[in-house]
């Protein structure tokens, strides 16, 4: 690998900021230090606070690639390294199974002609620059956690039938956790930690302002203060970033702040969440 590709960590805050993603110097420092200390990103914090998508502005910024891999319960190797096509070898060893010896035929269908990269490994072999999102990591069981060690450790796969398959160049890889569950030692040992929370006041505003085409700076702070005091409420589920740039969508289309009790549902997704949330507006409007 030849350089970096950070020069400064006001250099990663105004990349990002140049594809809409409004980071903090904490983010970007973090985003800096990845890059330097080849190093991975452990992001957690709430859902909706741009953890996923730092890693998509982050590839969108510097021109790389970006590899996902969506965790889930049930995960593994196979669809998140690599397996092997069954069905192709199969079809290889009944045609050649009067011509050739047994010997040749296995070193002939465990070769690359057969292989099925999944993202981790496709990450590991790819020659350009690559972003590596292992999106929702506390989904997945502490087996296939394990997996990744080996990955995150050295930046190298091991295939019995092949070998060791080492990185070329390293990716920027970034995992995100809504903390379903608590990580092992291991993992997190191996990546620095970031935490994202929900953006203050004014961080909010510039986030709407530039998300949401045509609103206005007054609405966009009058949405920032509203959903402010909205999080503050004992919610079974507080409105996330994202939700809050649809909310502003809503109500640019000619529709007043005033009324944001009638649009209520954009943002919240529980009926006890928007009556306490329409009963706060009622008061703050007195």
């Amino acid at each position: 690998m030849t350089g970096y590709r950070f020069d400064s960590v006001p250099e990663v805050r105004d990349g990002l900021k140049s594809v809409n993603y409004l980071a903090d110097d904490g983010i970007a420092g973090v985003v800096f230090l990845a890059d330097r200390l080849e190093k991975p990103v452990l992001i957690e914090g709430p859902a909706g606070t741009g953890k996923t998508q730092l890693a998509k502005s982050t590839a969108e910024m510097t021109g790389a690639r970006l590899i996902r891999l969506q965790c889930y319960e049930g995960l593994d190797e196979s669809k998140a390294l690599y397996e092997w096509n069954y069905k192709k070898q199969l079809l290889r060893i009944q045609v050649d199974r009067e011509s050739e010896g047994w010997a040749d035929v296995h070193d002939d269908i465990f070769s690359e002609e057969f292989l099925l990269t999944r993202p981790l490994l496709e990450a590991i072999r790819a020659q350009e620059p690559v972003v590596l999102l292992i999106d929702e990591v506390d989904r997945v069981e502490v087996e296939t956690e394990a997996l990744l060690l080996e990955i995150l450790s050295d930046y190298q796969v091991s295939i019995p039938e092949l070998g060791t398959v080492e990185a070329s160049q390293i990716p920027l890889v970034f995992l995100t956790s809504n903390n379903t569950r608590e990580l092992s030692e291991a993992l997190k040992r191996r990546c620095l930690y970031l935490h994202i929370d929900y953006p203050d006041l004014d961080r909010e505003k510039e986030i709407v302002l530039a998300k949401v085409p045509g609103v206005s700076d007054n609405l966009a702070d009058q949405i920032a203060r509203i959903v402010r005091s909205i999080r503050q409420l004992e919610l079974k589920k507080a409105p996330s970033v994202s939700e809050t740039i649809d909310w502003a969508r809503t109500l640019v289309l000619h529709i007043d702040a005033q009324q944001a009790k009638e649009t209520l549902h954009i943002l919240l997704k529980y009926q006890s969440d928007i009556a306490k949330a329409a009963k706060e507006l009622a008061v703050e409007a007195k």
